[in-house]
This record gives C-alpha cells, structure tokens and sequence, in this order.
C-alpha cells in the first residue's frame, strides 16, 4: 500500500526550509494538508490546518496534483481514498496511530461476524482495511450525528476507541458494543495530576476531547472534538484553561486567543506523552523532502479503495 523512498540525498544547511517548502509547492502544485498535533512549524506552512472531519473534506476537494499528508498513516489514506488519481506523499511512512494497530483487520472481521445485522460505525482512527469492513467511518467531530442516523432498533458495533464510543452512549442513549481500544496519548492524562492542577488553577477550565477516560471526562467543563476545543476556548469568557488532549492544537488557542493562559493536560509519567510519538515523527525536514523527492508515496489497491470510500462517502454526506 506504500512505496518507500530512496535514500534521500543529504539537505543543504544553508536553505530556508520555510522558503524552499513554499517554492516546492508552487512547482509541484502541491497541497499541504496537516494535523492540528503536528508541531508548530508545520501548522504555520499548512494550506489547510484542521482535525480529521475539516481534513478529509479538504482532501475530497482539493484540485491540486500532489497532497502532501502532514498527519498519520490512516488520514493520508482515507486522501488516497478520496483521490485516487492524485500523488499522495507522506513526511514518515512510521507515522501510525495506536487505535488503528490495535485494531487489525482479521479480528474486525471476526468481531463483526459474531453479530450479523448490526451496523459496524468504526472510528476514522484505524486502517484502510477496516474501513473497508465497515459501514460508516466517524470522527470525533461528527460521531453523535452518525450515531443517531442509526434507526432505532438496529444493533450498532463501535471500533476502535472505547472512550469515544462509551462517551456516545452515554449522549445518544443508544447502546453499542464497544472494541477494546484506546489513544496511546489520551490514555495517560493523570487524574491525580489534573486535580492537583484545579487546586492550583481554581479559575481553570478542564477541557477534554472525548478519547480521554472517563473519570478526566466525567469532571470536565467540556467535552468536544479538536475543533471544538479550539472554538470553545476562542467563545468562552475564562481567561484559563487545562487542555486534556493532544498538546499540538494549544498552539493555535495561543494563537487565536494570545491574552488567555493555557496549561497542557499532564501524563502520570515524567515524559512528553501528551504528545503523540506518531504524529511527531513529521518534521520540518521530512515535508521538504517529501515535497522534493515526491516520497514516501501512498498506493492503494483499487478495489481496496473503493470498499474503503462507501463507507467515507456515508460520513461526508452526513456531515
């Protein structure tokens, strides 16, 4: 499904990577499409900045020869998917996701065969194969809404994030039966940690995206998607807030909100892990020269992708 690079040729110390990125775009009419996890120099270069619902609409729409995927393996996929005759180039072929590892194929199948006549909603966080096993893709921006299009009744399988998929049953009132899943990086947050930083912080916000656990989310001022996170603190009156998600999007709510205080959510462990190691593999250098070699390239067999897009197709004309 992917074409490894060559071994690319050593970079010049002396280019600007800011410059020499923008005039590879120009050439190649390129797209650069990233994350709002990816570090802050490649959110400021981005053509568009989003989570993965605003990213696959932009990949669905774009008219450029060449995306560049600044994100992980599944979401330069499901561009793949959406254009298939297209270039689609990533910075790190390594870039995964630890929802769509924990959830291989093989046993999807299975898990979905136990229960025939449900309806399979798999989270957008896994695999090109699991897609293509399920009914309808989510995000975390739009899984409510698929949720209830589900008719009252039917029986509903949810992969692969148990804290997203517990969050919605407790919205919807629709019982599902969850996959054993969850994000390596909203899986950490430590509870003794946050409520040491409220004590702290009493005039703090905790906001949190609905991939944490439920006891962060249980004591939460708000819940919502990436994007929501972002809006909510850019129209809410606070002046702080405790952000239990991913700590790349705190540098656009700097951004848009320079006069407001925001505190990444801490880990229980002295690391970095409120930043994902798979998003992180992408660097400034690695976009150059994905852009300059056009590689790592994404293929994708064609009857494998187009399985994989009904199921795409349903989330994008529900959202």
């Amino acid at each position: 499904m992917t074409s490894a690079a060559p071994q690319p040729a050593a970079i010049d110390p002396r280019l600007d990577l800011h410059d020499e990125i923008s005039r590879l775009k120009r050439e190649r009419n390129a797209v650069l499409l990233a994350h709002y996890y990816q570090d802050g120099d490649i959110q400021d270069l981005a053509d568009f900045l989003g989570d993965s619902l605003q990213l696959a609409q932009q990949a669905k729409k774009t008219t450029a020869d060449v995306i560049l995927f600044a994100g992980v393996h599944f979401m330069a996929e499901t561009a793949k998917i959406l254009n298939p005759e297209r270039i689609v180039v990533v910075p790190d072929l390594a870039a995964g996701c630890s929802l769509a590892d924990g959830c291989p194929v093989d046993r999807f199948r299975a898990w979905r065969a136990r229960y025939p006549g449900a309806a399979a909603i798999s989270y957008i966080n896994c695999s090109a194969e699991v897609k293509a096993e399920s009914d309808y893709i989510c995000t975390s921006s739009n899984a409510e809404k698929i949720v209830r299009a589900i008719p009252e009744g039917q029986e509903i399988l949810f992969a692969p994030d148990k804290n997203l998929g517990r969050w919605l049953v407790e919205r919807t009132g629709r019982p599902m039966r969850l996959w054993q899943g969850s994000c390596v990086v909203h899986e950490t947050f430590s509870l003794r940690k946050i409520v040491a930083l409220r004590e702290r912080h009493p005039d703090a916000k905790l906001i949190a995206h609905p991939e944490c656990e439920e006891p962060i989310l249980r004591m939460s001022d708000y819940i919502g998607s990436t994007t929501a996170l972002l809006k909510y603190t850019t129209a809410d009156d606070a002046l702080k807030y405790i952000v239990a998600t991913e700590s790349g999007i705190v540098h656009q709510m700097r951004k848009a909100s320079p006069h407001k205080e925001f505190i990444e959510g801490p880990p229980e462990g002295n690391c970095a892990c409120n930043e994902c190691p798979f998003m992180r593999l992408n660097t400034l250098e690695k976009v150059y020269l994905a852009l300059r070699d056009l590689a790592p390239r994404l293929e994708m067999a064609p009857e494998l992708r187009e399985r994989a897009r009904v199921p795409i197709d349903r989330m994008l004309a529900l959202s």
